[in-house]
Protein backbone atom coordinates (compact mmCIF):
# COMPACT_ATOMS: atom_id res chain seq x y z
CA UNK A 1 0.00 0.00 0.00
CA UNK A 2 0.77 3.58 -0.28
CA UNK A 3 -0.40 5.80 2.51
CA UNK A 4 -0.40 9.15 2.83
CA UNK A 5 -1.15 11.55 5.54
CA UNK A 6 -3.02 14.64 3.14
CA UNK A 7 -5.57 17.57 3.98
CA UNK A 8 -7.78 19.25 1.34
CA UNK A 9 -9.16 22.76 1.00
CA UNK A 10 -12.51 21.75 3.26
CA UNK A 11 -10.16 20.05 5.72
CA UNK A 12 -6.65 21.54 6.60
CA UNK A 13 -5.66 19.24 9.17
CA UNK A 14 -3.78 16.44 7.85
CA UNK A 15 -4.89 12.92 8.03
CA UNK A 16 -4.83 9.61 6.65
CA UNK A 17 -5.17 8.06 3.04
CA UNK A 18 -4.65 5.39 0.87
CA UNK A 19 -3.12 6.04 -2.74
CA UNK A 20 -4.41 3.53 -5.57
CA UNK A 21 -3.72 4.42 -8.76
CA UNK A 22 -4.42 8.33 -8.99
CA UNK A 23 -6.95 8.57 -6.69
CA UNK A 24 -7.24 8.68 -3.06
CA UNK A 25 -8.92 6.30 -0.17
CA UNK A 26 -9.96 8.39 2.49
CA UNK A 27 -9.44 6.48 5.77
CA UNK A 28 -9.94 7.58 9.49
CA UNK A 29 -7.87 8.97 11.79
CA UNK A 30 -3.65 9.80 11.09
CA UNK A 31 -0.76 8.14 10.16
CA UNK A 32 0.66 7.88 13.88
CA UNK A 33 -2.79 6.13 14.73
CA UNK A 34 -2.79 3.74 12.39
CA UNK A 35 0.89 3.13 13.63
CA UNK A 36 0.41 3.14 16.92
CA UNK A 37 -2.26 0.56 16.88
CA UNK A 38 -0.02 -1.64 15.57
CA UNK A 39 -0.29 -4.92 12.95
CA UNK A 40 -4.00 -5.40 13.95
CA UNK A 41 -4.83 -1.54 12.99
CA UNK A 42 -3.04 -2.01 9.70
CA UNK A 43 -4.90 -5.52 8.65
CA UNK A 44 -7.89 -3.36 9.03
CA UNK A 45 -6.62 -0.46 6.87
CA UNK A 46 -5.62 -3.59 4.17
CA UNK A 47 -9.29 -4.86 4.38
CA UNK A 48 -10.52 -1.32 4.05
CA UNK A 49 -8.64 -0.15 0.98
CA UNK A 50 -9.38 -3.54 -0.96
CA UNK A 51 -13.40 -3.14 -0.34
CA UNK A 52 -13.34 0.70 -0.65
CA UNK A 53 -13.68 2.89 -3.52
CA UNK A 54 -11.48 5.89 -3.87
CA UNK A 55 -13.61 9.46 -3.57
CA UNK A 56 -10.93 11.98 -4.26
CA UNK A 57 -8.41 12.57 -6.82
CA UNK A 58 -4.64 12.42 -5.91
CA UNK A 59 -3.58 15.75 -7.98
CA UNK A 60 -6.64 18.27 -6.11
CA UNK A 61 -5.16 16.86 -2.35
CA UNK A 62 -2.51 18.50 -0.26
CA UNK A 63 0.51 16.00 0.55
CA UNK A 64 2.17 16.18 3.88
CA UNK A 65 4.97 14.26 5.24
CA UNK A 66 3.60 10.86 6.07
CA UNK A 67 4.16 11.09 9.51
CA UNK A 68 3.88 14.66 10.66
CA UNK A 69 5.33 14.28 13.67
CA UNK A 70 7.37 11.80 14.14
CA UNK A 71 8.86 11.29 18.48
CA UNK A 72 12.32 10.93 16.97
CA UNK A 73 14.05 11.29 14.04
CA UNK A 74 17.45 9.96 13.85
CA UNK A 75 19.98 9.85 10.76
CA UNK A 76 23.13 8.04 10.04
CA UNK A 77 26.38 9.76 8.83
CA UNK A 78 29.16 7.89 6.72
CA UNK A 79 27.17 5.45 5.22
CA UNK A 80 27.89 4.55 1.69
CA UNK A 81 31.21 4.01 0.86
CA UNK A 82 31.33 6.82 -1.93
CA UNK A 83 30.45 9.21 0.07
CA UNK A 84 32.81 8.24 2.74
CA UNK A 85 35.63 8.62 0.06
CA UNK A 86 34.01 11.76 -1.32
CA UNK A 87 34.26 13.61 2.66
CA UNK A 88 37.49 12.31 2.94
CA UNK A 89 36.58 10.35 6.06
CA UNK A 90 37.85 7.15 7.40
CA UNK A 91 34.99 4.03 7.02
CA UNK A 92 33.03 4.39 10.66
CA UNK A 93 33.87 0.87 11.81
CA UNK A 94 30.49 1.77 13.91
CA UNK A 95 27.46 3.27 13.07
CA UNK A 96 26.93 7.13 13.84
CA UNK A 97 23.99 8.29 14.50
CA UNK A 98 22.62 11.91 15.06
CA UNK A 99 19.37 13.34 15.59
CA UNK A 100 16.80 15.96 13.21
CA UNK A 101 15.06 18.05 15.49
CA UNK A 102 10.71 17.34 14.69
CA UNK A 103 10.58 21.09 13.67
CA UNK A 104 12.56 19.96 10.46
CA UNK A 105 9.54 17.79 9.53
CA UNK A 106 8.46 19.12 5.70
CA UNK A 107 5.89 17.81 3.21
CA UNK A 108 6.94 16.45 -0.57
CA UNK A 109 6.46 19.38 -2.40
CA UNK A 110 6.78 22.20 0.10
CA UNK A 111 9.65 24.80 -0.36
CA UNK A 112 12.75 24.31 1.86
CA UNK A 113 14.13 27.56 3.68
CA UNK A 114 17.22 29.55 2.64
CA UNK A 115 18.62 29.88 6.41
CA UNK A 116 19.08 33.61 7.28
CA UNK A 117 22.62 32.96 8.69
CA UNK A 118 24.07 30.86 6.34
CA UNK A 119 24.70 30.30 2.44
CA UNK A 120 25.96 26.43 2.76
CA UNK A 121 22.68 24.76 2.12
CA UNK A 122 23.36 20.94 0.82
CA UNK A 123 21.49 18.57 -0.10
CA UNK A 124 21.19 14.82 0.86
CA UNK A 125 19.22 12.30 -1.18
CA UNK A 126 17.98 9.38 1.57
CA UNK A 127 16.04 6.32 2.00
CA UNK A 128 13.77 7.23 4.47
CA UNK A 129 12.60 4.10 7.34
CA UNK A 130 9.47 4.48 9.22
CA UNK A 131 8.77 2.30 12.60
CA UNK A 132 5.95 0.74 12.82
CA UNK A 133 6.45 -1.45 16.10
CA UNK A 134 7.24 -0.47 19.29
CA UNK A 135 10.57 -2.16 19.88
CA UNK A 136 13.43 -2.88 22.12
CA UNK A 137 16.62 -5.01 21.75
CA UNK A 138 15.48 -6.84 17.90
CA UNK A 139 18.03 -9.12 16.55
CA UNK A 140 18.81 -8.14 12.49
CA UNK A 141 17.10 -11.42 11.61
CA UNK A 142 13.72 -10.16 12.90
CA UNK A 143 14.11 -5.90 12.33
CA UNK A 144 11.71 -6.38 9.10
CA UNK A 145 8.98 -7.39 11.59
CA UNK A 146 9.23 -3.68 12.77
CA UNK A 147 9.48 -1.92 9.72
CA UNK A 148 6.06 0.02 8.80
CA UNK A 149 7.53 1.03 5.38
CA UNK A 150 9.96 3.36 3.27
CA UNK A 151 9.50 6.53 2.04
CA UNK A 152 12.45 9.28 -0.11
CA UNK A 153 14.06 11.60 2.30
CA UNK A 154 16.14 14.63 1.80
CA UNK A 155 19.09 15.34 4.72
CA UNK A 156 19.15 19.28 4.50
CA UNK A 157 22.46 19.56 5.78
CA UNK A 158 23.54 23.63 6.74
CA UNK A 159 27.07 22.90 6.09
CA UNK A 160 29.17 25.65 8.56
CA UNK A 161 26.72 25.05 11.45
CA UNK A 162 26.68 21.43 10.78
CA UNK A 163 30.53 21.32 11.18
CA UNK A 164 30.65 23.63 14.17
CA UNK A 165 29.64 20.73 16.83
CA UNK A 166 30.36 17.11 16.73
CA UNK A 167 27.06 16.32 16.74
CA UNK A 168 26.16 17.94 13.90
CA UNK A 169 22.11 18.43 15.26
CA UNK A 170 21.93 21.85 15.00
CA UNK A 171 23.08 21.87 11.14
CA UNK A 172 20.93 19.09 10.09
CA UNK A 173 17.65 20.35 12.21
CA UNK A 174 16.87 23.99 10.72
CA UNK A 175 13.24 24.20 9.95
CA UNK A 176 11.70 22.94 6.87
CA UNK A 177 15.19 20.92 6.27
CA UNK A 178 13.74 17.33 6.36
CA UNK A 179 11.22 16.61 3.45
CA UNK A 180 9.95 12.89 3.09
CA UNK A 181 7.38 11.48 1.52
CA UNK A 182 5.72 11.66 -1.16
CA UNK A 183 3.95 8.80 0.68
CA UNK A 184 4.72 5.28 2.66
CA UNK A 185 5.02 2.34 0.59
CA UNK A 186 4.10 -0.24 2.94
CA UNK A 187 7.62 -2.91 3.30
CA UNK A 188 5.56 -5.58 1.71
CA UNK A 189 4.71 -3.77 -1.45
CA UNK A 190 8.62 -2.67 -1.11
CA UNK A 191 10.36 -5.86 -0.85
CA UNK A 192 14.21 -5.67 -0.20
CA UNK A 193 14.75 -2.15 0.41
CA UNK A 194 18.61 -3.38 -0.42
CA UNK A 195 18.17 -2.76 -4.14
CA UNK A 196 16.50 0.36 -4.71
CA UNK A 197 17.72 2.80 -7.14
CA UNK A 198 18.99 6.38 -5.46
CA UNK A 199 18.93 9.94 -7.48
CA UNK A 200 19.03 13.40 -6.84
CA UNK A 201 19.09 16.36 -9.19
CA UNK A 202 19.41 19.99 -8.82
CA UNK A 203 17.44 22.22 -11.47
CA UNK A 204 17.45 19.09 -14.01
CA UNK A 205 21.42 18.15 -13.25
CA UNK A 206 21.77 14.47 -11.74
CA UNK A 207 23.93 15.02 -8.89
CA UNK A 208 23.84 11.69 -7.13
CA UNK A 209 23.32 8.19 -8.64
CA UNK A 210 23.71 4.80 -6.58
CA UNK A 211 21.52 1.82 -5.71
CA UNK A 212 20.89 1.00 -2.01
CA UNK A 213 22.82 -2.10 -1.60
CA UNK A 214 25.71 0.32 -1.17
CA UNK A 215 25.16 1.21 2.09
CA UNK A 216 27.63 0.08 4.44
CA UNK A 217 25.13 -0.60 7.58
CA UNK A 218 21.71 -1.50 5.94
CA UNK A 219 18.13 -0.57 7.06
CA UNK A 220 18.14 -4.28 9.12
CA UNK A 221 21.36 -3.43 10.92
CA UNK A 222 20.28 -0.07 11.95
CA UNK A 223 17.04 -1.42 13.80
CA UNK A 224 19.19 -4.04 15.27
CA UNK A 225 22.44 -1.20 16.31
CA UNK A 226 19.59 1.69 17.88
CA UNK A 227 16.99 -0.88 19.77
CA UNK A 228 19.81 -2.31 21.71
CA UNK A 229 20.12 1.23 23.05
CA UNK A 230 16.79 2.52 23.36
CA UNK A 231 13.31 1.78 22.33
CA UNK A 232 12.16 2.59 19.29
CA UNK A 233 9.14 4.08 18.69
CA UNK A 234 6.03 3.46 16.05
CA UNK A 235 6.55 6.08 13.69
CA UNK A 236 10.01 7.11 14.76
CA UNK A 237 11.97 8.09 11.31
CA UNK A 238 15.75 7.00 10.47
CA UNK A 239 17.35 8.95 7.27
CA UNK A 240 19.78 5.97 5.80
CA UNK A 241 22.57 8.03 4.70
CA UNK A 242 23.59 9.65 1.45
CA UNK A 243 25.36 8.49 -1.50
CA UNK A 244 28.64 10.94 -2.95
CA UNK A 245 27.39 14.05 -5.31
CA UNK A 246 26.82 16.00 -2.94
CA UNK A 247 27.09 19.68 -3.21
CA UNK A 248 29.90 20.46 -0.51
CA UNK A 249 32.10 17.84 -1.87
CA UNK A 250 32.21 19.28 -5.33
CA UNK A 251 35.62 21.38 -6.54
CA UNK A 252 33.91 24.41 -5.81
CA UNK A 253 31.36 23.65 -3.43
CA UNK A 254 28.40 24.18 -5.04
CA UNK A 255 25.53 25.23 -2.57
CA UNK A 256 21.79 25.54 -2.91
CA UNK A 257 20.60 29.06 -3.98
CA UNK A 258 17.30 30.88 -3.80
CA UNK A 259 14.88 29.19 -7.12
CA UNK A 260 16.75 26.22 -7.17
CA UNK A 261 14.86 23.12 -7.69
CA UNK A 262 15.82 19.84 -5.77
CA UNK A 263 14.37 16.42 -7.11
CA UNK A 264 14.89 13.10 -4.99
CA UNK A 265 13.62 9.92 -6.38
CA UNK A 266 14.01 6.12 -5.04
CA UNK A 267 12.33 3.45 -7.15
CA UNK A 268 9.34 2.10 -6.27
CA UNK A 269 9.30 4.75 -4.09
CA UNK A 270 8.55 8.09 -6.03
CA UNK A 271 10.37 11.15 -5.70
CA UNK A 272 9.75 14.50 -3.38
CA UNK A 273 10.78 17.96 -4.84
CA UNK A 274 11.80 20.97 -2.94
CA UNK A 275 12.08 24.23 -4.07
CA UNK A 276 14.43 26.06 -1.94
CA UNK A 277 13.48 30.12 -1.01
CA UNK A 278 14.61 32.57 1.62
CA UNK A 279 14.06 32.38 4.85
CA UNK A 280 12.39 35.37 6.47
CA UNK A 281 14.67 36.53 9.10
CA UNK A 282 11.50 37.99 11.32
CA UNK A 283 11.69 37.70 15.18
CA UNK A 284 8.61 35.25 16.38
CA UNK A 285 7.57 35.17 20.13
CA UNK A 286 4.38 32.91 21.27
Amino acid sequence: MKLISFSTADTPFPRLGAVRGQQVIELPGTMLDLLRGGDAAMLRVRDTVARTAPTLELAKVKLHAPVTNPGKILAIGLNYADHVAESGMATPKHQMWFNKQHNCINGPYNTINLPSVSSALDYEAELVVIIGNRCKHVPRERAQEVIAGYCVGNDVSVRDWQMRAQTMQIGKSFDTHGPIGPWMVTSDEVGDPHTLDIRSWVNGELRQNSNTKHLIFNCFDAVAHLSQAFTLDAGDVLFMGTPSGVGAAMKPPKFLKAGDVVKIEIDRLGFIENRVAPESAATVIG
